[in-house]
C-alpha cells in the first residue's frame, strides 16, 4: 500500500488519542493520529515523523501521522495499514493458495472478523492485528489491555470447533525483528487466550513489513513465541 505526498515533520506532543501537534518546515501543525493505542515509545518529543496530507483544507487536521522514525528504524503506526497489506497479499496469493472467495468484515457469532476466505471447501476466518511495540528487536501485542482482542481470539476458537479454519495474523509494522510474543506483562489474559487458541487449532502467524516513507508491504514470516 502506498501513501501520497508524504512530508516529514517533528513530533511535539499528543493532545489526545486522535490529535497530535507536529512541526513541519518550522510551523506548528495539528495532525490526526491514525492509531488510538498508547504508542508512548514511538511518539516522543522530537521524533521524526512522516505525514500524509488530508487534501481537505477545511479540516482542522490537514495531515495524518502514519510513520515514525524510532532510533533509525521506520515504524508504520497507521492502524488501517495492516488490513490493507494483508488484503493485497491475499489477492496476490502470497498467504494462502487457490483462494476462490474473499470477504472483508465478516460477522461470526458476536464478533466481526477482518476477512473470510474460501479455498474450495475450506472456509477460513482471519483476524488481523497490527504490531508496533518493539523492545530489543522483540515485538509484542497489545501495548495496552484489550478485551476486544481476547474476545476475537475466543471466537476464533469457537469457529474451529464448528468446522471452520481460523487464523490470526500479526502484522509487524516494521522490518528486521527477532520474534513476536504476546505482551503478557501488559495483558496476561490475552497471552493465555492466544496459547489456548493455538491448542484449539487456531493458526497463529506473524509477518514483518517493508517500510519506506511512503509505502508499506507485507514481507517475511516472523517467528512466534507463545
Amino acid at each position: 500500500m502506498k501513501y501520497r505526498n508524504i512530508v516529514r515533520g517533528k513530533f511535539i506532543l499528543r493532545e489526545n488519542r486522535f490529535i497530535a501537534q507536529v512541526e513541519i518546515d518550522g510551523k506548528r501543525e495539528i495532525c490526526h493520529v491514525r492509531n488510538t493505542g498508547r504508542c508512548r515509545e514511538l511518539l516522543v518529543k522530537g521524533a521524526e515523523v512522516y505525514l500524509e496530507p488530508s487534501g481537505d483544507n477545511k479540516r482542522r487536521t490537514k495531515f495524518s501521522l502514519v510513520t515514525v522514525n524510532k532510533n533509525g528504524r521506520l515504524i508504520n503506526m497507521d492502524s488501517q495499514a495492516p488490513n490493507k497489506v494483508v488484503e493485497e497479499a491475499l489477492r496476490e496469493g502470497r498467504l494462502f493458495e487457490n483462494i476462490t472467495f474473499i470477504k472483508r468484515e465478516c460477522q461470526y457469532g458476536d464478533s466481526r472478523f477482518d476477512f473470510y476466505i474460501e479455498q474450495g471447501n475450506i472456509k477460513t476466518f482471519i483476524e488481523v492485528k497490527g504490531v508496533t511495540l518493539e523492545n530489543n528487536n522483540v515485538v509484542s501485542f497489545p501495548d495496552a489491555p484489550s478485551e476486544r482482542a481476547v474476545k476475537h481470539i475466543n471466537e476464533l476458537s469457537k469457529a474451529v470447533e464448528e468446522g471452520y479454519n481460523a487464523c490470526i495474523i500479526f502484522v509487524v509494522q516494521m522490518k528486521d525483528v527477532n520474534y513476536f510474543t504476546p505482551n503478557s506483562e501488559t495483558h496476561r489474559e490475552f497471552a493465555l487466550a492466544l496459547k489456548n487458541a493455538e491448542k484449539a487449532g487456531v493458526k497463529i502467524m506473524a509477518y514483518d513489513c517493508n517500510i519506506t516513507e511512503n509505502e508499506m508491504t507485507l514481507a517475511d514470516k516472523v517467528r512466534v513465541v507463545l
